[in-house]
C-alpha cells in the first residue's frame, strides 16, 4: 500500500468571486440564448457553466434576471473597442479599418444573436427592460468613437467622428438581406474598399 504522505497533495482551485461567478454564468448562457432564445432552461445553464443548477439562483433571483444580465453582456463592447484601439498604427489606413470592421461585425452577430433569438422565441421585456435597453447603446457609441480613432490624421473630406458613423452604416446596411434588400453582402475588405473608394470602377464611365 503507497504511503499516503508520498502522495501529490492535491489542491483545491481558489473559490471564485461573486463578480466571477456571475461572468461565468453569463459567458456560458449568451450561447445558448442564441440557440434557443428565451426557452433556454436553467438547467441547460447549469451544465454548460459546470455547477449545480441551484447555483444559478444563488447568484440571480430568477431567469429573468440572468437574462436580462446576458443582454446586457452582449451590448457590453469593452473587447471590441480594446481590438479597435490595439490596431497597429502602421498599417495602412485600409488595413486599419477592415480589422475595425470585423471587430464590429462580431459586436453585430452577438447582440442581434442573442435579441433575435430572444424575440423569436415569445420573450416579452417588461416595462423597466425596455426604458432600459431604449436608444443606441452605449457599446455600439464607444465603439464609433473607437473607430473615429482609426483615421488618426488622415486627410478627410469630413470630420472622423462622421466618416465613422457613415462606416458604421457600410456595415449596418451590408447585413441587411431578404425581401426587398437582395441577397448580397461582402467580406470586410470589399466594404471598407467601397466605403473609401466608392462604387465606380477607377476611369469607369459614369452614366
Amino acid at each position: 500500500m503507497a504511503d499516503v504522505s508520498e502522495e501529490p497533495r492535491r489542491r483545491r482551485a481558489p473559490a471564485m468571486s461573486p463578480e466571477d461567478r456571475r461572468e461565468a454564468i453569463v459567458q456560458a448562457t449568451l450561447p445558448l440564448v442564441v440557440k434557443s432564445g428565451a426557452n433556454v432552461t436553467t438547467s441547460q445553464i447549469a451544465a454548460a457553466a459546470g455547477i449545480a443548477e441551484g447555483t444559478v439562483f444563488r447568484v440571480f433571483k430568477d431567469k429573468a434576471e440572468l437574462l436580462d444580465a446576458v443582454i446586457e453582456r452582449a451590448l457590453l463592447s469593452d473587447d471590441e473597442v480594446a481590438a479597435i484601439n490595439a490596431v497597429p498604427s502602421g498599417l495602412a489606413l485600409q488595413q486599419r479599418l477592415v480589422v475595425a470592421v470585423s471587430s464590429v461585425l462580431g459586436y453585430l452577430d452577438r447582440m442581434w444573436g442573442v435579441m433575435g433569438a430572444l424575440r423569436e422565441s415569445g420573450w416579452h421585456p417588461d416595462h423597466d427592460d425596455k426604458t432600459k435597453h431604449k436608444g443606441p447603446p452605449e457599446g455600439m457609441q464607444r465603439i464609433s468613437t473607437a473607430v473615429a480613432g482609426i483615421f488618426g490624421d488622415a486627410e478627410m473630406r469630413t470630420t472622423p467622428e462622421h466618416a465613422a458613423r457613415l462606416l458604421l452604416g457600410f456595415v449596418f446596411t451590408n447585413r441587411l438581406q431578404g425581401k426587398g434588400f437582395g441577397e448580397t453582402t461582402v467580406d470586410p475588405e470589399h466594404l471598407v474598399e467601397l466605403f473609401l473608394h466608392g462604387a465606380l470602377k477607377p476611369g469607369g464611365k459614369d452614366v
